[in-house]
């Protein structure tokens, strides 16, 4: 049986460092994932958070285990037996300095042999420093990491606990964020409150930079110049009457929406602390739950409850048979969040049934639960 030793530090493990591991495990057939310690090295997870890191992102991948060592790896991978030493590098800074490596294994005259494994062209970019860099300016690293490492950085590095707010039209989406925040506010905890629905409404109003005049002349030509207003920016309800009655025009309109919705999205991001409720109405059906790393507080309301909204909101019957089918309801927002939960390995559902007869107290309930899952001390 020939067993193999990948080792790293993982602060914290990436998709580069994954890809390695499960080529090498398709190679051995016994193989080690070693967690070690650099003694110069000054690390933002202590050993035990890289291992359950590491463990929880290679869970799925067969006769592999993760340990955590101390010491000279040589060393390590001697008394367990190991036969090769795997490294993967992403450069030729990569492959000096594992070669170097090599050699003062060799001086050990421990019998080991060390392989190299080249990085992917389209994974050689990644590394938990650049990944690290890329969270200090809150920029997207869900291409880089797994859920759960993103949720660790987000909360070590800035001190951010996001959670994903949505539910049926009428569910009051916005109520119950300003609920949470007045909860929050009187529990001396921060809590703020960002609807991706208003940061579109400021780019289809007029958002002055160059880019969001391009997105707007863009949702023109897509949806014609009725939706246009005379000061160049875009009149919603021309364009909800568009999109809400035909679901393609709805899809084409959010990949259009998409890229600019996260750069604002990232702004609004930017030096806030403390519980991030993000209100998107679409959040299941775009598939976009990993900005709250698929915690998501579901709303419910009944079909009376949303009718009666509705109506007072001045839409017709026919406007609101249209409204309500063309977002999923309930359990297909639920359907859809359970699966990309069992995924990715990582996530949360909360529900609260927003009816009109529903208890507004249980919301007390909901927010410490969340509170309690994200570990937030509230003694802060």
């Amino acid at each position: 049986m020939k067993k193999a030793i990948y080792a790293f530090s993982g602060d914290p493990i990436t998709y580069g460092h994954i890809d390695v591991i499960q080529r090498v495990s398709r190679v051995f057939d016994d193989m080690i994932v070693g967690i070690g310690i650099n003694p110069d090295k000054k690390y933002m997870f202590n050993l035990e958070e890289r291992t359950e890191m590491a463990k929880k992102a290679l869970v799925n991948i067969p006769n592999t285990r993760v340990s955590p060592f101390h010491g000279l790896l040589v060393d390590y991978a001697y008394e367990s037996g190991v036969d090769v030493i795997v490294k993967g590098v992403r450069n030729s800074a990569d492959f000096d300095y594992e070669n170097m490596l090599h050699q003062v294994g060799e001086s050990q005259k421990l019998g080991l042999d060390t392989h190299i494994l080249f990085a992917k062209p389209e994974l050689a970019h990644i590394s938990s420093s650049v990944v690290k860099a890329i969270q200090k300016e809150q920029g997207l690293i869900h291409d880089y990491v797994p859920l759960h490492v993103k949720q660790a950085l987000e909360e070590r590095m800035s001190s951010q606990y996001i959670l994903g707010v949505t539910g049926e039209p009428a569910a009051e989406k916005s109520y119950i964020c300003q609920r949470l925040t007045e909860l929050g506010k009187a529990a001396n905890l921060e809590v703020h409150n960002i609807e991706l629905d208003h940061i579109g409404h400021q780019i289809l109003k007029g958002l002055k930079e160059p880019k969001y005049a391009e997105v707007r002349s863009d949702i023109i030509s897509s949806f014609g110049r009725d939706i246009s207003k005379e000061d160049g920016s875009i009149d919603r309800k021309a364009l909800g009457n568009i999109v809400f009655n035909d679901p393609q025009a709805l899809t084409k309109l959010n990949e259009i929406m998409y890229t600019p919705l996260l750069v604002r999205l990232r702004r609004e991001l930017y030096g806030k602390k403390g519980l991030i409720l993000l209100n998107a109405a679409l959040i299941a059906e775009s598939d976009m739950s990993y900005l709250c790393n698929n915690n998501v507080l579901l709303i419910h309301a009944d079909n009376d409850t949303q009718q009666e909204r509705l109506l007072t909101r001045g839409l017709s019957e026919e406007q609101i048979n249209r409204r309500l089918a063309s977002q999923y309801n309930f359990k297909e927002k639920q359907a859809n969040l359970l699966a990309r939960i069992k995924k990715d390995n990582h996530g949360n559902i909360w529900t609260f049934d927003n009816s009109n007869n529903s208890e507004p107290e249980e919301l007390e309930n909901i927010l410490d639960q969340v509170l309690d899952y994200f570990g937030v001390d509230r003694n802060k």
